[in-house]
């Protein structure tokens, strides 16, 4: 088996890509001409043993680490980094400058704002009760605010909110929505104080 790139479909690809050996682009292609497009923006990086599946729309400067799976109809903005082996599942948005780290899991229908970091290991879920008879019809992805950050291995339940400039403490579980600029720890994940009195957080 060559270890060049492998296209699937229809694959528009901006200028100035590099892709890395082992990857797959386009896959979950019909073959009908009709087939909704893989398309991905200027300077993308994809690293080895990357899958991006059809009917992906993604913006300039992509990158990924190696492994990273990205499912189907999502919409990924510029500046978007999503680290080794890490996971997005289909019909997820991913604004401008969302920056997912190793091993982050990212399921159906979650949104992340524009700016939000997840650490590693940060695992976002959406089936409130999984294998019941409507867990697939009642799917609900949490919604990551603008500039949020979330510190390793965060767990976040289906449908929580957390508000733009949060801060969530590394293995919080959360299990309520988080109000913006408030920093939350524990589990389950409690509100401690707000982002305002961190020096290290206020503007120059």
């Amino acid at each position: 088996m060559s270890e060049s790139p492998v296209r699937r479909g229809r694959v528009e690809l901006g200028p100035d890509a590099e892709i890395g050996p082992w990857v797959l682009l386009g896959e979950g292609a019909r073959d009908d001409a009709d087939a909704v497009p893989l398309v991905i923006g200027a300077r993308a990086r994809i690293r080895s043993h990357s899958v991006i599946y059809t009917a992906n729309r993604i913006g300039d400067d992509f990158q990924t680490g190696h492994g990273v799976l990205v499912r189907e109809e999502n919409r990924i903005g510029h500046r978007v980094s999503i680290g080794s082996h890490s996971v997005v599942e289909h019909h997820v948005t991913l604004a401008d400058g969302v920056r997912l780290h190793t091993n982050v899991f990212v399921p159906e229908f979650s949104v992340l704002e524009e700016g939000c970091w997840l650490g590693p290991g940060v695992i976002l879920t959406n089936a409130r009760y999984p294998t019941s008879a409507n867990a697939k019809r009642a799917l609900q992805g949490p919604r990551i605010g603008a500039r949020a950050r979330l510190g390793a291995g965060v767990m976040v339940l289906p449908g929580v909110t957390i508000g733009a400039d949060a801060l969530v403490g590394a293995g919080a579980v959360v299990t309520k929505d988080v109000p913006p600029g408030t920093v939350v720890a524990g589990n389950p994940a409690r509100p401690l104080r707000p982002l305002s009195e961190i020096p290290e957080y206020q503007n120059p």
